[in-house]
């Protein structure tokens, strides 16, 4: 039992999206009045403000009028549906995949959970990013796998993402046998190099390690930025999965649609392993897959350009705070500002700023405990609603700076 209470205690919620923490005002270190503002969220992205790919509800309605048939799919997705997408994820991705190749679940979070599900078991050995998605390390610690955090200096470079390779290949060489990683990266926005990922694809080959890459915001590059798809650099795509899906950029992440494909071996563990957790995509939500990579003329460049503008924006008013560090981002909607030194820690800053200005971001040791003087921000928002935001935040850092 002390055991399995201790598995918990590490995967808390408190700072995941949308668990907002209601903390009495009297038992913090206030300086100065409330901000007035409208609340933003942070922690996630607002579909209320880019509204989901046109035709999504229609397609639902199409499956829930379909009756059982697309109610009850095979475990990984209907297979007319899977063979679309492997169609459509074939082009996108310049490689081969396959209808057998592909599952469907409940949101890319089902991907991750299922993947990992099926290549991690106590005692594997796992090579982290840091900073990289939150629930990587918390996923590790619930299937009972070691941890092996390797650095990303993300302020390194915008030409790279920072990962330094010799430390992979130093994990590797200890018997890691699990890579993941975001890329986009989740929380920095920053884009691997062809020259990393096709470093993270030849160290997998040589040490026989099975890497989970999550690509879930490959479509939302900015500036024509170079992007390297892992399934289309790796010699052994048996070993990989790549985990994609339209809840982001596409702003469908309420119907929990997450899509999987790789190796064929894998993706049936996965799909055995669904069957007990899930049993599968929710049926009448996969009939919304046929809208994806399907939307109108102009849609995405349209998305992606109104997510650049207000990453522009935000970015020039965090960079006017003396002090703070912010990289821009390549892709993604995700920032990760280092702030200067505060008379207060992290965790009481975010909760100041919920209880001052309004505002919800997610604190950096979420991400890697060593990220004490960051938080993460999701700025796929109401472009006014996300600067006005962002300059209450920099008005508290002012308010809170060490003297």
């Amino acid at each position: 039992m002390k055991n399995l209470e201790a598995k918990f205690a590490k995967m808390g919620v408190d700072n995941a999206p949308g668990q907002e923490i209601n903390q009495a005002a009297a038992v913090l270190p206030l300086r100065g009045e409330t901000l007035p503002g409208r609340k933003v969220d942070f922690s996630h992205g607002d579909v209320d403000a880019f509204l989901p790919t046109p035709g999504a509800l229609e397609a639902f309605v199409e499956g829930f009028n379909e009756g059982g048939r697309q109610a009850y799919t095979e475990y990984s997705g209907r297979s007319d549906i899977r063979a679309l997408l492997a169609e459509r994820l074939s082009r996108f991705t310049d490689t081969k995949v396959g209808a057998d190749n592909v599952i469907l679940t409940p949101g890319t979070q089902g991907v991750l959970f299922l993947d990992m599900g099926d290549t991690i078991g106590e005692g594997t050995k796992v090579a982290i990013i840091e900073p990289d998605y939150f629930a990587n390390r918390k996923l590790v610690y619930f299937l009972g796998g070691e941890l092996f955090p390797v650095r990303m200096d993300y302020f390194a470079s915008d030409e790279e993402a920072g990962l330094d390779l010799s430390a992979l290949e130093a994990a590797l060489e200890q018997g890691v046998k699990v890579i993941l990683y975001s890329n986009p990266n989740n929380p920095t926005g920053a884009i691997y190099s062809a020259r990393e990922v096709k470093g993270i694809a030849d160290l997998s080959k040589k040490y026989g390690a099975t890497v989970i890459a999550d690509q879930l915001y490959s479509r939302q590059i900015f500036d024509n930025h170079p992007y390297t798809h892992f399934c289309a650099v790796t010699e052994t795509p048996e070993n990989c999965i790549t985990i994609i899906g339209p809840s982001k950029t596409e702003s469908l992440s309420g119907f929990r649609l997450g899509v999987g494909f790789g190796g064929r071996e894998i993706v049936k563990r996965m799909e055995k392993l669904q069957a007990i957790v899930t049993l599968r995509c929710s049926g009448y939500n996969q009939a919304v897959f046929r809208t994806w990579f399907n939307e109108p003329e102009g849609f995405m460049d349209d998305r992606v350009a109104g997510h650049k503008a207000i990453r522009d924006e935000l970015i020039s008013i965090f960079r006017s705070v003396e002090g703070l560090e912010v990289r821009s981002g390549e892709g993604g909607s995700y920032l990760f500002p280092k702030l200067p030194k505060l008379a207060v820690d992290m965790p009481t800053f975010v909760k100041i700023l919920r209880e001052q200005a309004n505002v919800i971001v997610t604190p950096g040791t979420e991400f890697g405990p060593q990220f004490t003087d960051s938080f993460r921000i999701n700025f796929s928002q109401d472009p006014q609603a996300a600067a006005d935001a962002v300059r209450r935040i920099a008005e508290l850092i002012e308010r809170y700076r060490y003297e």
